[in-house]
């Protein structure tokens, strides 16, 4: 008896023979999934597709499966097609795709997410959450806007209405706005791409301006945003200029309504002049800035400037009405009709260029030296709304 379980033993530690492994289990799962995010314009009057891509990091030899479903966020089924089901990656595929259909409505005041969750993988492991975003932006005019806010008065003794753009039409007006485009920097450091896009500037029902800057890739720049100008259109020496407008804010945002010496061509920066109207740092939603600048061509700036803060609450809430009142001899500057500060001609030494034509500059920077950049607070699009720009002399 002995001798037979002794041959037993022998007979299973044959089957051990060189330390491997049970040939019944079942080989490492090596291959990862992970599911891409999809930020896209939807077509207010058709169905728009926003194809998520499941990518496997190492293909395999083995036919992929994997279930998925969308799950709402602000976005609903007013706003796509719900769905769910099981996506098959055939052997040796590196990737395959799930269509989901967002809706045509006009139900689209700000932009609106949705997720696509994988679940039970066979074959492959899911990465991180498995857990892809669909983010569904507008084209913007059927933005609904709140106009609450200062409203600065229609008429100043001893001044009359020069010009003024009140943003009635349905777009732009081409005989008072130049697009600058391009994603140079700008001499600031800047990251967004200025677009002429319909994306990145609109008018709004009920009449308003709205610049947007998004995160979104061209080139070399992940954001896109507009600068418009009235150079050789619209210029202006002396007077009292009103801006009405709603800011964006976040990290990295920079907003900005200002002015040029229209010579700026022939005579560069800073010796054509600056003034800036409104400036703002989007991490100090709260406190906005004016400032005159000037100097020799091809020399460092001077500045004279001052700040603005609203106590209790911020520039993006609701609207403001930005001003400077312009002469010979000062410049002032004004929030809702409160002066905070004034640049006096007597106190700019050198080269004084605020004695000519200026025109006006509108834009949103995204990144750059003064407000650095954008990090995972920010959110976006980020939108500087105006209701209307107007000149008393």
């Amino acid at each position: 008896m002995k001798k037979i379980l002794w041959v037993l033993l022998l007979c299973s530690a044959c089957g051990k023979k060189g330390g491997g492994s049970d040939p019944g289990t079942p080989p490492a799962i090596k291959s990862l999934l992970s599911i891409t995010d999809v930020q896209q314009a939807k077509d207010k009057s058709a169905t728009t597709t926003f194809l998520f891509t499941v990518n496997v990091d190492n293909v395999s030899s083995q036919e992929i499966k994997v279930d998925y479903t969308t799950v709402d966020g602000t976005a609903n089924s007013v706003d796509y097609t719900q769905k769910s089901g099981t996506l098959v990656i055939p052997a040796n595929q590196h990737n395959a795709g799930i269509e989901i259909s967002v809706k045509g409505n006009s139900v689209c005041d700000v932009q609106k997410v949705f997720y696509v969750q994988l679940s039970n993988p066979v074959n492959a492991r899911i990465s991180g959450t498995g857990k892809g975003t669909g983010t569904i932006t507008c084209d913007g005019t059927d933005l609904t806007v709140d106009g609450a806010g200062y409203v600065a008065p229609t008429s100043y003794p001893g001044l009359a209405l020069k010009w003024s753009d009140e943003f009635s039409d349905s777009v732009l007006n081409s005989n008072t706005w130049n697009y600058e485009t391009g994603g140079s920097g700008w001499g600031n450091n800047e990251l967004e791409y200025y677009t002429n896009s319909p994306n990145n500037s609109y008018i709004a029902k009920g009449g308003y301006l709205v610049i947007e800057a998004k995160q979104e890739t061209i080139g070399s720049n992940n954001y896109t945003s507009a600068r418009l100008q009235t150079k050789g259109k619209q210029e202006f020496q002396y007077g009292r200029m009103d801006v009405r407008a709603k800011l964006p804010k976040g990290q990295g945002l920079w907003p900005a309504i200002w002015m040029l010496g229209s010579n700026i061509s022939t005579t560069p920066w800073p010796a054509s002049g600056e003034i800036d109207i409104m400036e703002l740092l989007g991490n100090q939603p709260n406190k906005m800035y004016g400032t005159m600048h000037w100097g020799n061509v091809g020399q460092g700036s001077s500045q004279l400037g001052g700040s603005y803060s609203l106590p209790g609450e911020d520039f993006s809430q609701k609207f403001h009405v930005f001003s400077i009142v312009w002469d010979s001899s000062k410049i002032e500057w004004y929030v809702d009709n409160n002066k905070f500060f004034t640049g006096n001609k007597s106190a700019v030494n050198g080269n004084y260029p605020f004695d000519q034509p200026f025109f006006f500059i509108l834009n949103v920077a995204v990144g750059g030296a003064w407000p650095g950049s954008p990090d995972a607070t920010t959110v976006f699009p980020q939108r500087m709304i105006v209701d209307y720009i107007r000149v008393f002399q």
